[in-house]
């Protein structure tokens, strides 16, 4: 008697596990969406490859944790709260360099459309993050209309200290490595020397 109960509870043992591991289980219940983006986040894509052109990689979607990090001197419990707080933010759109893939500028889209709207509240923590890493940051109300000359004025207005930056950049005379440093003054002296 007590056999057949040990087989018992042996046999519903093995008959949830398969169940589990079959293709029909609820252990992976996905299926491929039919888009990456929401038709306003793709005609915005749009709207902003044409702004920038070839000058910046754009970004989607990216976490405020890839954006910034934690500055060494802060307390290891706040940094961690901070990071987890960054981690749990999401960036709609991050103008990076094309060289080094720094980020320049970090764009977000607020639709007031829904019940609640989406990001029409503004976010002072992803504010401040970023205004204290020093990257900056555009809230684009989302509307139809916009061209591209409005999404690239709007975007230059962000990026005028980086602009600054760069013409600073392209001032200032760099040195080549591949040519010796002359001396500053003679070696020698040019005077005949007594003999």
């Amino acid at each position: 008697m007590e056999l057949a109960i040990i087989l018992m509870m042996l046999l519903m043992v093995v008959a949830v596990g398969a169940m589990k591991l079959s293709d029909n289980g609820v252990t992976f219940p996905f299926r491929q969406k039919p888009q990456l983006f929401t038709p306003v986040e793709h005609t915005f894509l749009k709207l902003i490859e044409q702004a920038v052109g070839q000058e910046f990689r754009i970004v989607c979607r990216v976490r405020l944790s890839d954006v910034i990090t934690v500055r060494q001197q802060a307390n290891k419990k706040k940094a961690s709260m901070a990071l987890s707080r960054a981690a749990a933010r999401q960036l709609d759109f991050v103008l990076c360099d094309r060289e080094d893939m720094r980020p320049i500028l970090a764009i977000d889209l607020v639709h007031s459309q829904g019940k609640d709207g989406y990001k029409t509240q503004k976010d002072w923590f992803v504010t401040g993050a970023l205004d204290a890493a020093g990257v900056p940051h555009a809230r684009i109300k989302v509307k139809s209309g916009y061209s591209v000359e409005d999404i690239r004025e709007c975007l230059e207005n962000k990026l005028i200290p980086y602009r600054r930056v760069q013409q600073k950049l392209a001032q200032t005379p760099t040195h080549n490595p591949k040519t010796p440093k002359r001396p500053t003054r003679p070696l020698r002296s040019s005077r005949a020397q007594a003999a």
